[in-house]
């Protein structure tokens, strides 16, 4: 599958990789298994994982990346927000779907913010592989407010933003950080369907508010 270059590269990876990048990455498989449980326990492994992430981002030179992870900051506070139970809530926060002009909305805005960060960071900065590194970063932003408000579809946009970004980690030697998204593709596909289940289980429900 690799060449005897890239397979002895990687096994050099592994030997140096710092213990920042194993708590990093075990945090966040954390945060993802907690969050296909509903659990508002995974916003303390985010904001762990995030705060690691920053730093290790920006020394390998992944600009939007680590830019990203102050994003992160912000929203596993708000995240956390959201899904705990508020005494003065008017209802809980189901897991809805978007209609489809939300969408078209969102791809649009990734789309667009992609080109224009990728261009500034491709002209004016150093940052390696600027428009996939962009791409995944405003997908992540857009895909991690979907998580917030638990929105279905969240999971099916984290199989696109994992998958570009098991390529970027790779190229920048970030192999314990590819193979996590590796196999968060994977996850990301279980808890499409763990969250379908609870989707079409509250709706059946009576009773039950759908909030968007």
């Amino acid at each position: 599958m690799f060449s005897p270059e890239v397979r002895e590269s990687m096994i050099a990876a592994f030997a140096a990789m710092s213990l920042w990048e194993l708590a990093a990455v075990v945090l966040a498989l954390a945060y993802l298994l907690l969050a296909m449980r509903e659990k508002i326990s995974c916003w303390y492994a985010a904001f762990a994982s995030t705060a690691i992430y920053l730093f290790l981002f920006w020394d390998v030179s992944l600009l939007m990346e680590s830019a990203l992870q102050v994003f992160y900051l912000l929203i596993a506070v708000y995240g956390w927000w959201q899904w705990r139970n508020r005494p003065d809530a008017q209802e809980t926060l189901h897991i809805h779907r978007w209609p489809v002009q939300m969408h078209v909305y969102a791809f649009a805005a990734v789309a667009f913010l992609t080109l224009l960060f990728g261009y500034v960071l491709d002209n004016y900065t150093s940052a390696a592989m600027p428009y996939l590194d962009s791409f995944t970063t405003w997908g992540a932003v857009v895909t991690t407010y979907m998580v917030t408000r638990k929105v279905l579809e969240n999971w099916l946009y984290w199989i696109v933003i994992d998958g570009a970004a098991i390529y970027l980690y790779i190229d920048r030697e970030l192999y314990l950080t590819a193979l996590l998204f590796v196999l968060y593709v994977i996850l990301v596909v279980i808890g499409f369907f763990q969250w379908h289940a609870l989707y079409q289980k509250q709706r059946s429900e009576p009773g039950q508010a759908v909030t968007i």
